[in-house]
């Protein structure tokens, strides 16, 4: 009786310690934010503050062409480079009274440099640029560029760049008998690349480490997205550190926990996932009859039907002859018209319900049997109609 009533105490705490951690584990999932199907990461739809790269640009000369530069009387900039450059050098090629000599090399060409400073660029490191004839340059293929200063939007040098050119594309083309010409061309011969053909000397001044507040910018911006990302980082963090200031900026004031180390509260907010939200769209193509809507679409109820009259004439000649051995009679051509009309009888009048899914409003359009093109005159009409809940954007 003792043993009994000692396994029924012992059965009893058991149940108890079960209970409590299932209700410590339902309290701790309930805490925890909800992640929803297809969420995103933060580091995927927004970017952080002062984390961006800058755009750079610069003008210079690439020489070693096979005669394939710029005509210098048709491109005055590349004389005045070129004298301008051996003037620098200690090569002095004006005449008495300052004119300058008359040169006509073929093997150099203007060019415009561009290139993209990534962000935190340390002095020193190696950039990719690109490069494009600006002139009437027939190729730079084995071309070189002389040294080029890299400017960015507020004038400063921020690398300079030189090296030779890789990638460049080529044209050949022959005559053919009776004026028939034939070509082949294998990418753009007056463009190419240098493979980290800058080097950077100029850092930008922007220190991460000792921000008190680091901003986040959507980059599809939205007041649900900013607000969900604002409320998945204050359960991260356990505190109102978060808040969305306008639809595409996100504040997050530097917790005590992470003073001087930004570069780890980023690392560890980037990792979160959330559920962006964005208006109802529709985006049309009218060139290539592309059509992209967005799951959010829908319809108010409200009927359809899609048809044209269509007039197909077909002209078959025959030719008509008399009778054998006839003494009368010639051989003639004879018109034959066939007429036919099609009034679109074979399309139907589809009602689309109230509220309808985008897989649903699909499948009534295509219902009717009508192309791409003519799905884009449906839905700008029933746009006009105040039917559609969404944005349609025409590119």
């Amino acid at each position: 009786m003792f043993r009994k009533a000692k396994a029924n105490v012992a059965t009893s705490s058991a149940i108890r310690a079960f209970a409590l951690a299932a209700g410590l584990v339902a309290a701790t999932l309930m805490a925890m934010p909800p992640v929803a199907f297809g969420a995103s990461r933060i580091k995927d739809i927004a970017d952080f503050e002062g984390v961006r790269d800058n755009l750079l640009v610069g003008y210079g000369l690439v020489v070693g062409l096979n005669g394939t530069g710029d005509d210098l009387t048709n491109a005055p900039f590349t004389k005045e480079s070129l004298v301008a450059m051996l003037e620098r050098l200690g090569v002095n090629i004006r005449e008495q009274g300052g004119t300058i000599a008359t040169v006509k090399p073929k093997n150099v060409a203007a060019v415009m440099v561009t290139g993209t400073l990534p962000a935190f660029s340390r002095q020193g490191t190696r950039i990719d640029i690109s490069v494009s004839a600006m002139g009437d340059a027939k190729s730079l293929e084995g071309g070189t560029l002389l040294v080029t200063p890299l400017v960015g939007a507020d004038g400063e040098i921020y690398a300079v760049a030189q090296g030779g050119l890789a990638g460049v594309g080529f044209t050949a083309s022959g005559g053919g008998t009776n004026g028939a010409q034939s070509s082949v061309r294998k990418g753009i011969p007056t463009t190419g690349k240098i493979a980290n053909g800058a080097i950077v000397e100029r850092e930008l001044p922007f220190e991460m480490a000792h921000l008190e507040a680091v901003k986040l910018s959507l980059r599809n911006p939205d007041l649900t997205t900013a607000n969900r990302t604002a409320q998945a980082i204050n359960a991260y963090l356990g505190g109102n550190i978060a808040r969305s200031t306008d639809p595409s900026t996100v504040q997050i004031n530097v917790p005590n926990d992470y003073r001087g180390n930004v570069v780890g509260l980023l690392t560890d907010i980037e990792q979160l996932k959330v559920e962006p939200d964005q208006v109802a769209k529709i985006v049309i193509d009218d060139a290539t009859g592309t059509i992209v809507m967005g799951e959010n679409v829908r319809i108010s109820t409200v009927a359809v039907a899609q048809g044209q009259l269509t007039v197909r004439i077909t002209e078959t000649p025959q030719v008509s002859q008399p009778s054998p051995f006839s003494s009368t009679g010639d051989t003639t051509v004879v018109d034959r018209t066939d007429i036919q009309i099609d009034e679109g009888e074979g399309k139907k009048l589809t009602i689309v319900p109230h509220g309808v899914t985008l897989q649903d409003l699909v499948a009534g359009l295509n219902a009717l049997g009508i192309s791409p093109r003519e799905l884009i005159a449906i839905l700008q009409t029933i746009k006009a109609a105040g039917a559609i809940q969404a944005d349609i954007e025409v590119m």
